[in-house]
């Protein structure tokens, strides 16, 4: 009879043990599965982030290139002002002098620009030419980032 009763608090203990531990393994199982789905989500984030990242790079590297040929060509065009191959012309009308004498001025030449007025030009042409490009690259940023 003490064979059987112990046999019993045996199967007894052994049923209570199961079940603690079949218990333990659905919430683990559970655990598993909701940290499994939220690492996929986790992956697919940034694989998101990476692409506007990538595509953010594309446009830093368009914008970039587009102001460095810009501020190229505005140097080209002041080393060949300062050569003489060109010229900076400005539309202006040189007032007549009120006797017929004759003035220092030259008519016959179209007016040109002073060295130091010559050189504000250029420098402000090639900060236009950089807010352009800083307004063109900001606006690609706006579009591409936040009208989603």
């Amino acid at each position: 009879m003490n064979l059987e009763k112990l046999l019993l608090v045996v199967c007894l203990g052994l049923t209570f043990w199961l079940y603690w531990v079949s218990d333990d393994y659905d919430k683990l199982n559970d655990k598993h599965t909701k940290l499994k789905s939220d690492f996929n989500e986790q992956v697919a984030i940034n694989e998101d982030y990476e692409k506007r990242i990538e595509s953010l790079h594309e446009l830093d590297i368009k914008h970039t290139t587009e102001l460095t040929n810009a501020k190229a060509e505005i140097d080209k065009l002041r080393d060949d002002v300062r050569s003489g191959a060109k010229r900076v012309y400005v539309k202006a009308k040189c007032p007549s002098p009120e006797n017929s004498s004759t003035s220092g001025v030259d008519v016959g030449r179209s007016p040109t620009l002073e060295g130091d007025a010559e050189q504000d030009y250029f420098n402000l042409l090639k900060q236009l030419k950089t807010l352009e490009k800083q307004f063109l690259g900001l606006r690609d940023y706006y579009y591409t980032e936040c009208k989603k």
